[in-house]
Parts: structure tokens; sequence; C-alpha cells
């Protein structure tokens, strides 16, 4: 290899045509499978970005979710898991007078006369603004993650856009805290002996957030752990400041930096809670990290999100919080949580690794 390959910067940094095809990164099954699909390439630039009104990214986000709906469905449904899974739905009423619908899975026939098991509470991505719980997708996730023995309790947050819009931070965290709040309170009908957050993307942010917010109204005991995917935490996809270069390397492999700057405008409209790290968990203090739960951060490698991810375990480091980084090489923006058709492996160690970290903190 010459020289000058050997020394080239990653992705975009070292080439600004790169794509998530070209990429030597990539794993070769999802470029191929996502080629299909014309998603290889760089993302197309939305009409929309960080200087549109507020009403103009509604429009577009709230537009583009039947696609998104559409290719998770396609490419992360198929199949089911290995051991049977009993699926129901419950009902109850946020802090907001709201209703929130709680999708729960567990092993078949478990019941609050089981030996009680960990609880995983799913908050689905989306940029907190699009998609839901009820998604095939993510019935296929939280019934393989219950296959494992775990119950896990999908949450119908409030989205600040799309079908389930439009309500602005903090809806979606308030029903997210109150679900959590929920679980805790009903453990023993539930059959559950410890409860963590999880989520990728937008819903790692919130179960992040949930857990900071937890400490603020004082039932923080009540979550054991956070096991955050691909978190969207920082809000600064407009600016791409140098301490985040993979907003510039992965720019456009799946996730492009306009849309992702369209996507905060209708979660915090008038940008009052930039830096607010209960909306963008980024940008927490040391102080308001110390003394949360055990944490994994679990990030991508060829996703732009990927370093603000990074960034967030060094902090909690730093903070004296337990917490291990995990990195999924050759993988875009939640491929190994959304694409079991395509990098099955990949996906069921993701689903392996989330169920130890539960089990691991059973009280």
């Amino acid at each position: 290899m010459s020289n000058s390959k050997a020394n080239q910067l990653p992705g975009r940094l070292g080439d600004p045509s790169m794509s998530l095809g070209t990429d030597p990164r990539t794993d070769p099954r999802l470029a191929a499978a996502l080629s299909q699909l014309g998603l290889a390439g760089q993302a197309a630039e939305p009409p929309v970005n960080a200087e549109s009104d507020v009403a103009d990214c509604i429009a577009y986000s709230t537009a583009a979710e039947q696609a998104w709906q559409t290719m998770f469905a396609m490419l992360g449904s198929q199949g089911v898991p290995a051991n049977p899974v009993d699926a129901r739905e419950e009902t109850i009423t946020g802090r907001d007078g709201n209703e929130i619908k709680l999708f729960i899975h567990s092993p078949a026939g478990h019941s609050s006369d089981s030996t009680p098991l960990p609880c995983v509470v799913h908050t689905h991505g989306g940029g907190m603004v699009i998609l839901t719980a009820a998604d095939a997708n993510y019935s296929r996730w939280r019934s393989e993650l219950a296959s494992t023995g775990l119950v896990v309790v999908g949450v119908e947050f409030r989205n600040a856009a799309g079908a389930l819009g439009n309500h602005p931070f903090p809806a979606g965290l308030h029903d997210c805290a109150d679900a959590a709040q929920w679980v805790a309170a009903n453990r023993n009908n539930l059959g559950i002996s410890n409860l963590i957050m999880s989520g990728e993307s937008g819903g790692g942010n919130l179960s992040l957030a949930t857990t900071m917010l937890a400490k603020k109204e004082g039932w923080l005991a009540e979550i054991s752990g956070v096991y955050a995917q691909c978190p969207y935490i920082s809000g600064l996809y407009a600016t791409k400041p140098e301490e985040l270069p993979s907003l510039v390397e992965n720019d456009a492999y799946f996730l492009d930096m306009n849309t992702m700057g369209a996507m905060v405008k209708p979660y915090d409209p008038t940008g009052e809670n930039a830096t607010n790290p209960l909306a963008w968990p980024y940008h927490a203090s040391l102080e308001e990290l110390s003394g949360l739960p055990p944490h994994v951060i679990s990030v991508n490698e060829l996703d732009p999100l990927r370093d603000e991810g990074l960034a967030h375990y060094r902090k909690l480091l730093q903070a004296g919080v337990s917490t291990v980084g995990r990195t999924v090489h050759g993988t875009c923006h939640a491929a190994d949580c959304s694409f079991v058709s395509v990098i099955p492996d990949v996906y069921h160690a993701t689903v392996r690794d989330i169920s130890s970290f539960a089990h691991s903190l059973m009280k």
C-alpha cells in the first residue's frame, strides 16, 4: 500500500466522494443490500435543513416517516426468535394526562409467579420525531430480546412530528420516564427483578435523558443500568464541530447532516434547549452524570453520530460511572439492531450483549 493511501483520513474526511457503498470499511453484505434499495450512495440532500422553518421541518419529517417504516420493515422484521414469546399491550396515563401505550414482550408463559427476570424498557429510534413502537421492526426487536430471558417494555411515547406528533421536548421524555416508573411500580405483576433503559438513535437519547431525569426527580434507584445504541445526543448537526469528526467523515452514509439538523427543529422549535442535557445529553456536566448506574454506549463505525456517543462514554467515565464502550465495525447507523435479514450475526451479537448486561445487574 502506498504511503498516500496508508495515511489517508477515513471516509469523507479523506475522500469527499466516498459513500457507504465505496468505503472499504463497510460490511459487504450491508453494502449490497443497501445498494439494491438505492441507499449505498451518498444520501440525497433534503429540501430542509437546520435553517428551515419549524413547520417545513415537521412536514418533511412527517412525509418521510412512512418511507423509513417501509425500509425498516423490509430489512428488520423477518423471521421469528428461537424461543417462543408472549406479547400484550397495556395503556397507562402519563403526567400530562395523556395515554401511553406499552408493548410488553416476555418469554412464553412468564408470569408474576415465575422467577423474576430483568426488564428492558425500550425507547425506539426516530430522532424523538418519527417512527413508532408499533412498527414491525421494533416488535421483532422486543421479541428477540425477550426470547433471551427478558421482559421487554416498548414505550409509545409522543413524537415531535409524524403520526404521533406534534409534541416537542419534553413530552416524549416525560412519557419514557412515566413508563419506567410504571414498570418499577409494577415489578411484581410483571415478574421482573430490575430494569434497564435501552434504545437506539433518538431512543438512545431518551434512555440517557430518562436516567438523568430520574436522578433529578429522585427515583434513580429504580434504574439499574442504561444500554444506549448509536445515541443521537448532540444537536450539533448544522455546525459539525471539530471535536466530532464523524459528522463529516460519515456524513451522508445512510444519514445526512442536513436531515439530522432539520429534525432538531421539531424537537426544540425555539432552540432554547440547545444545551439542555435532558434534551441533548451530550451537554451534560460531570456533576449531572455523577452517581448514575452502569452504562453501555454502543456506536456504529460508519455512523455520523459515532463520535458524540464516544464522547459521552468518555465523559461518563470521567464522572466515575461504570461504563463500557462498544464499536460495531463495518456498520452504518443502527444497522446492528435494524437489519436482521442482512447481518444476522451482528444483530444477534447485539441482542446477546444487551441481554448479558441486563442479567449482570439483576438484584
